[in-house]
């Protein structure tokens, strides 16, 4: 299976910001968030992207 332009995860300070589910990450502190969001940008082989102060998401283009 190749994935292509699909979002791999998405990682949050704010829980009302997006709903549960599989590759969703909460995190308490942004710093914990930019922490979580460079290594699972390295995990996953993707490219994240920061949506706003609270949201990135983590894409395969």
């Amino acid at each position: 299976m190749n994935l292509e332009k699909y979002i791999l995860a998405t990682i949050t300070t704010n829980r009302n910001k997006v709903g549960s589910g599989l590759g969703v990450f909460y995190c308490d502190t942004k710093e914990e968030m930019e922490t979580v969001t460079a290594n699972l940008e390295a995990i996953l082989d993707g490219i994240a992207h920061l949506l706003s102060e609270d949201l990135y998401v983590i894409v395969k283009h």
